[in-house]
This record gives structure tokens, C-alpha cells and sequence, in this order.
């Protein structure tokens, strides 16, 4: 069966490093798209917390709102995608999905993706987790996840009770790297958005981008030995947490082993 896709993202609370919506700046600036409509901000936004800009386009002055774009994107040949831009809002959630899935619908919408970035504890010098679920039902979503939510998550329930499909995809950031947007964050965001659309999305740019923000993240770190031993530390966690997925199916005495290197390695962190 032949899905449509909506791409959405939001700046704000759900857009660590500015990773998540960044996907979209980069679907909108690197293939064929066009702005296909938009969502006023009145009563959605309130304006001392997400401030109007004052841009100088001709000559003139002009007062750009907060608002959503939708733009629709030619990915490949043969496949076009809906996206959707906007910072979160500030109130009546609800009603703002259902405008949001209206248009979805008019778009002939299967299948919405949601994507986010968040702050963690991982090193920069692995790759960045990047966490991805499926839902067909709202039942299933956040089943084991308790605490506050964004805007995603309702945008995927409300899809969810309305018979699409939904993704939701998360990419963690590493949290000593929070002042500088993250390139490599988007990287992974957009390889996980090729295997969810079953296209191979081109990414050459944004690679020599995430090449640079690791350069700059190595060389920060470099010159702080307590944020290197962290880093070591956060290497040794996430390399261990990688062999236990891989060697989970093993059994019982490959997983004791790792056990052990476990607790040796925190041993020796003791002060």
C-alpha cells in the first residue's frame, strides 16, 4: 500500500541543538519544495515568550509572526512528502493538532513522523542514539515512558486516534555540547527518516557539517581533563551497552563476563 508521509517538527522544548528542526531547513533547502500552506499564530502563541521578528526585505520593514509552514517536497522521482515547521505553540494544543491533522488529511496523509532532540548523557564520539517507535493505535504510545510531554506527543496520539500511522523519532544530544546547534544530531535524524520513507535521502552536505561539529566538540574537550574523563567514562558505558545487546541471544556466560567488566570498570571510578 502507497503511504503519503508529514515530516513535523518543532523548534523549542522538542529541538535540543536545534537537530530536529533542522531536518526539515535542510529537506526544504536541498530538494524541490514548495510552501503549500500556513497556520496563522493567533491564540496559539504567546508573544513574550515566542517573539515576533522584525526582518528588512526590499527595503522595507516587515513583522514576521510566529506561524506553521507546510511544504510539500519532491524526495525522489516518484515521491513527494508533506512537512511541517513551527515553533510549539504556547497554548490550546488540541486544538492546534487538529487544525495541523486537517490539513495532513487534505494532503490524502497515511503516515506522520515526528521528530526531537533532547539533551543526554552520551559521548560525541560515537554515534548518537537515536531512539525511533511505531504506533498504530494510541494505545501504544509512551508505553514506557511516564513524565512531560511536547507537542509531538499529542500530535501522535491525535494521528493515531484519527487512523494514521505514526513515528516518532528522538535523537540524543550530547548535554555538554548544549550552546551550539548539532549537525550531526540532524545527520542521524535524516539516515533514520531514509529507512522510514524508503528512500536513500542525500546527506553529503550535512556530513561535512557533523565532520565539523565533532572537530570542534573533540577540540572543547580536549582542553578540560574533568570533561575527558567524563567522556571516557560515557565511551566505556555506551561501548558496554553495545555488546550486551549484541551478545543478549548468547546466553548465560557471555553475559556474566560483561557483568564483571561492568563492575570492574565502575570499581575503578570510585574515588
Amino acid at each position: 500500500m502507497h503511504e503519503t508521509f508529514m515530516i513535523s517538527a518543532f523548534e523549542g522544548w522538542n529541538d535540543a541543538s536545534q537537530a530536529a528542526s533542522e531536518v526539515i531547513h535542510y529537506l526544504i533547502g536541498h530538494y524541490e519544495s514548495k510552501l503549500v500552506h500556513e497556520i496563522n499564530s493567533d491564540g496559539y502563541y504567546d508573544y513574550q515568550a515566542t517573539r515576533p521578528m522584525l526582518c528588512h526585505i526590499t527595503g522595507r520593514a516587515r513583522i514576521i509572526w510566529p506561524h506553521t509552514s507546510f511544504y510539500e517536497i519532491a524526495v525522489s522521482p516518484d515521491q513527494r512528502i508533506l512537512v511541517q515547521i513551527a515553533p510549539e505553540p504556547n497554548y490550546h494544543w488540541k486544538d492546534y493538532c487538529r487544525e495541523v491533522l486537517h490539513v495532513a488529511q487534505d494532503y490524502d496523509v497515511t503516515h506522520v513522523v515526528t521528530l526531537g532532540s533532547m539533551y543526554a548523557a552520551c559521548p560525541h564520539t560515537r554515534p548518537l542514539p537515536v531512539d525511533i517507535s511505531n504506533a498504530t493505535c494510541a494505545c501504544e504510545l509512551d508505553r514506557e515512558y511516564s513524565g512531560p510531554i511536547g507537542i509531538t506527543t499529542v500530535l501522535d496520539q491525535m494521528a493515531c486516534n484519527d487512523g494514521m500511522k505514526t513515528t516518532s523519532m528522538w535523537v540524543s544530544i550530547p548535554k555538554y555540547m548544549n550552546t551550539d546547534m548539532c549537525a550531526q544530531g540532524t545527520l542521524e535524524l535524516v539516515h533514520g527518516l531514509s529507512t522510514v520513507l524508503g528512500v536513500a535521502l542525500d546527506t553529503t552536505d550535512l556530513q561535512s557539517k557533523a565532520d565539523a561539529w565533532k572537530m570542534k566538540a573533540t577540540a572543547i574537550t580536549a582542553c578540560d581533563d574533568r570533561l575527558s574523563s567524563y567522556i571516557t567514562r560515557l565511551e566505556h558505558e555506551y561501548d558496554l551497552a553495545q555488546r550486551a545487546r549484541t551478545i543478549a541471544s548468547l546466553g548465560a556466560p557471555q553475559a556474566e563476563q560483561l557483568v564483571k567488566e561492568a563492575e570492574a570498570f565502575l570499581k575503578r571510578m570510585e574515588p
